[in-house]
Protein backbone atom coordinates (compact mmCIF):
# COMPACT_ATOMS: atom_id res chain seq x y z
CA UNK A 1 0.00 0.00 0.00
CA UNK A 2 1.15 3.82 -0.23
CA UNK A 3 2.63 5.74 2.44
CA UNK A 4 0.39 7.10 5.59
CA UNK A 5 1.80 10.93 6.68
CA UNK A 6 2.71 11.43 9.77
CA UNK A 7 0.59 13.07 11.57
CA UNK A 8 0.93 17.14 10.64
CA UNK A 9 4.20 16.70 9.78
CA UNK A 10 5.77 15.91 5.90
CA UNK A 11 7.08 12.96 7.07
CA UNK A 12 5.84 9.52 5.88
CA UNK A 13 5.44 5.87 7.19
CA UNK A 14 5.29 2.36 5.33
CA UNK A 15 2.81 0.63 7.33
CA UNK A 16 3.87 -3.23 6.79
CA UNK A 17 1.67 -5.26 4.01
CA UNK A 18 1.09 -7.00 6.98
CA UNK A 19 -0.87 -5.43 8.77
CA UNK A 20 -2.95 -3.22 6.23
CA UNK A 21 -4.06 -3.41 2.46
CA UNK A 22 -5.31 -0.40 0.57
CA UNK A 23 -6.93 -0.13 -2.57
CA UNK A 24 -8.09 3.39 -3.38
CA UNK A 25 -10.32 2.57 -6.45
CA UNK A 26 -11.74 -0.90 -5.65
CA UNK A 27 -15.14 1.02 -6.50
CA UNK A 28 -15.62 2.57 -9.38
CA UNK A 29 -17.65 5.96 -8.93
CA UNK A 30 -20.98 4.86 -10.49
CA UNK A 31 -21.30 1.69 -8.14
CA UNK A 32 -19.63 4.04 -4.96
CA UNK A 33 -22.42 6.83 -5.52
CA UNK A 34 -25.28 4.20 -6.21
CA UNK A 35 -24.61 1.79 -3.01
CA UNK A 36 -24.28 5.17 -1.15
CA UNK A 37 -27.71 6.56 -2.33
CA UNK A 38 -29.15 3.35 -1.45
CA UNK A 39 -27.59 2.84 1.78
CA UNK A 40 -28.32 6.49 3.16
CA UNK A 41 -32.05 6.02 2.71
CA UNK A 42 -32.47 2.59 2.79
CA UNK A 43 -30.78 1.20 5.91
CA UNK A 44 -32.39 1.08 9.40
CA UNK A 45 -29.89 4.18 11.13
CA UNK A 46 -29.91 4.17 14.75
CA UNK A 47 -27.96 6.34 17.36
CA UNK A 48 -26.85 4.40 20.02
CA UNK A 49 -25.78 5.48 23.17
CA UNK A 50 -22.20 4.82 25.33
CA UNK A 51 -20.58 4.77 28.75
CA UNK A 52 -17.62 7.64 28.74
CA UNK A 53 -16.27 8.46 32.38
CA UNK A 54 -19.15 7.44 34.17
CA UNK A 55 -21.90 9.32 31.97
CA UNK A 56 -24.33 7.51 29.26
CA UNK A 57 -23.68 9.82 26.10
CA UNK A 58 -25.08 9.60 22.73
CA UNK A 59 -22.77 8.22 20.05
CA UNK A 60 -21.38 10.81 17.84
CA UNK A 61 -22.41 8.87 14.68
CA UNK A 62 -25.40 6.46 13.56
CA UNK A 63 -25.26 2.71 13.02
CA UNK A 64 -26.84 -0.33 11.12
CA UNK A 65 -25.73 -4.08 11.49
CA UNK A 66 -26.37 -6.48 8.94
CA UNK A 67 -25.36 -10.38 8.85
CA UNK A 68 -26.56 -14.19 8.59
CA UNK A 69 -28.99 -15.59 10.37
CA UNK A 70 -28.47 -14.37 14.24
CA UNK A 71 -30.95 -11.67 15.56
CA UNK A 72 -28.50 -9.69 17.67
CA UNK A 73 -25.20 -9.45 18.73
CA UNK A 74 -23.61 -8.25 21.85
CA UNK A 75 -20.80 -6.14 22.09
CA UNK A 76 -18.85 -3.66 24.71
CA UNK A 77 -22.33 -3.82 27.12
CA UNK A 78 -24.98 -3.44 24.30
CA UNK A 79 -26.96 -5.24 22.01
CA UNK A 80 -26.79 -4.21 18.32
CA UNK A 81 -30.24 -5.63 16.11
CA UNK A 82 -28.64 -8.00 13.09
CA UNK A 83 -30.70 -6.78 9.87
CA UNK A 84 -30.56 -9.27 6.93
CA UNK A 85 -28.44 -8.95 3.73
CA UNK A 86 -29.80 -6.59 1.01
CA UNK A 87 -28.78 -8.01 -2.26
CA UNK A 88 -26.32 -5.23 -2.58
CA UNK A 89 -24.31 -5.43 0.80
CA UNK A 90 -24.27 -9.23 0.23
CA UNK A 91 -22.48 -9.10 -3.65
CA UNK A 92 -20.24 -6.40 -2.10
CA UNK A 93 -19.08 -8.52 0.51
CA UNK A 94 -18.41 -11.98 -2.31
CA UNK A 95 -16.77 -9.26 -3.84
CA UNK A 96 -14.24 -8.66 -1.44
CA UNK A 97 -14.05 -12.33 -0.33
CA UNK A 98 -12.93 -13.67 -4.55
CA UNK A 99 -10.72 -10.27 -4.66
CA UNK A 100 -8.46 -11.64 -1.28
CA UNK A 101 -9.53 -14.62 0.04
CA UNK A 102 -11.05 -13.77 3.38
CA UNK A 103 -14.69 -15.23 4.54
CA UNK A 104 -17.15 -12.68 6.11
CA UNK A 105 -20.38 -13.23 7.90
CA UNK A 106 -21.31 -9.86 8.65
CA UNK A 107 -21.07 -5.89 7.98
CA UNK A 108 -21.20 -2.83 10.01
CA UNK A 109 -22.34 0.61 9.20
CA UNK A 110 -21.14 3.61 10.35
CA UNK A 111 -23.06 6.67 9.18
CA UNK A 112 -20.95 10.55 10.13
CA UNK A 113 -23.28 13.02 9.23
CA UNK A 114 -20.63 16.07 9.07
CA UNK A 115 -17.54 17.02 10.44
CA UNK A 116 -19.04 16.65 14.37
CA UNK A 117 -19.28 13.22 13.78
CA UNK A 118 -16.17 10.83 14.90
CA UNK A 119 -15.44 7.53 16.16
CA UNK A 120 -12.56 7.98 19.28
CA UNK A 121 -9.32 5.83 19.25
CA UNK A 122 -9.95 2.15 19.74
CA UNK A 123 -9.02 -1.38 18.75
CA UNK A 124 -11.00 -3.54 17.66
CA UNK A 125 -10.60 -6.26 20.33
CA UNK A 126 -14.33 -7.76 21.44
CA UNK A 127 -13.99 -11.93 21.85
CA UNK A 128 -16.50 -12.26 19.10
CA UNK A 129 -13.81 -11.05 16.40
CA UNK A 130 -11.55 -13.64 17.38
CA UNK A 131 -7.89 -13.11 17.61
CA UNK A 132 -6.08 -11.62 14.54
CA UNK A 133 -9.30 -10.46 13.12
CA UNK A 134 -9.59 -9.12 9.55
CA UNK A 135 -11.55 -6.32 9.08
CA UNK A 136 -12.55 -4.72 5.64
CA UNK A 137 -13.53 -1.38 5.48
CA UNK A 138 -15.07 0.68 1.91
CA UNK A 139 -15.61 4.16 2.64
CA UNK A 140 -18.29 6.00 0.53
CA UNK A 141 -19.18 9.32 0.38
CA UNK A 142 -17.20 12.52 2.25
CA UNK A 143 -13.10 11.83 2.49
CA UNK A 144 -12.28 11.52 5.92
CA UNK A 145 -8.64 10.86 7.49
CA UNK A 146 -8.31 7.56 9.43
CA UNK A 147 -5.70 8.12 11.86
CA UNK A 148 -3.57 5.07 13.77
CA UNK A 149 -1.01 5.64 16.64
CA UNK A 150 0.81 2.73 18.47
CA UNK A 151 -1.18 1.54 21.50
CA UNK A 152 2.26 2.00 23.69
CA UNK A 153 3.69 4.89 21.82
CA UNK A 154 0.95 8.16 21.56
CA UNK A 155 3.47 10.71 20.75
CA UNK A 156 3.58 9.60 16.46
CA UNK A 157 0.38 9.85 14.62
CA UNK A 158 -0.26 8.79 11.39
CA UNK A 159 -3.13 9.57 8.78
CA UNK A 160 -4.46 8.21 5.61
CA UNK A 161 -7.11 9.51 3.79
CA UNK A 162 -10.13 7.52 2.86
CA UNK A 163 -11.90 8.70 -0.44
CA UNK A 164 -15.20 7.49 -2.09
CA UNK A 165 -14.98 3.62 -2.91
CA UNK A 166 -11.71 2.83 -1.55
CA UNK A 167 -11.02 -0.17 0.54
CA UNK A 168 -9.05 -0.55 3.37
CA UNK A 169 -8.54 -4.32 5.27
CA UNK A 170 -6.84 -4.25 8.49
CA UNK A 171 -5.68 -7.67 9.62
CA UNK A 172 -2.81 -9.26 11.42
CA UNK A 173 -1.60 -8.18 14.45
CA UNK A 174 -3.38 -4.26 14.15
CA UNK A 175 -6.18 -4.89 16.65
CA UNK A 176 -3.25 -6.36 19.01
CA UNK A 177 -0.24 -3.14 18.91
CA UNK A 178 -2.33 -0.10 17.00
CA UNK A 179 -5.32 2.21 17.90
CA UNK A 180 -7.82 3.69 14.69
CA UNK A 181 -9.64 6.93 14.91
CA UNK A 182 -12.13 9.49 12.74
CA UNK A 183 -11.26 12.76 14.16
CA UNK A 184 -14.07 15.43 14.24
CA UNK A 185 -12.86 18.16 11.92
CA UNK A 186 -13.63 22.20 12.04
CA UNK A 187 -14.12 22.23 8.29
CA UNK A 188 -17.58 21.35 7.11
CA UNK A 189 -17.97 17.95 5.81
CA UNK A 190 -20.72 16.02 3.97
CA UNK A 191 -21.94 12.38 4.77
CA UNK A 192 -19.13 9.81 4.64
CA UNK A 193 -20.72 5.88 5.08
CA UNK A 194 -18.03 3.61 6.15
CA UNK A 195 -19.02 -0.73 6.19
CA UNK A 196 -16.52 -3.00 7.98
CA UNK A 197 -17.14 -6.69 7.03
CA UNK A 198 -15.96 -9.17 10.01
CA UNK A 199 -16.16 -12.58 10.30
CA UNK A 200 -18.29 -12.77 13.66
CA UNK A 201 -18.09 -16.10 16.31
CA UNK A 202 -19.48 -17.88 18.32
CA UNK A 203 -18.57 -17.19 22.06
Amino acid sequence: MGQLSLFDTGEFYNFPLDLLEFRENFLTPEEANLLQAMLLTKSPWKQRTQKMYEKTVLTPRLTAWYGDGEKAYKLGGSEFEVNSWTPELLSLKEKIEDKFGYEFNSVLLNLYRDNNDSVAWHRDKEKRYGERPVIASISLGETRKFDFRKLDDHSRRYSLPLPHGSLLIMKGDLQENWQHRIAKSTHPMRERINLTFRLMREI
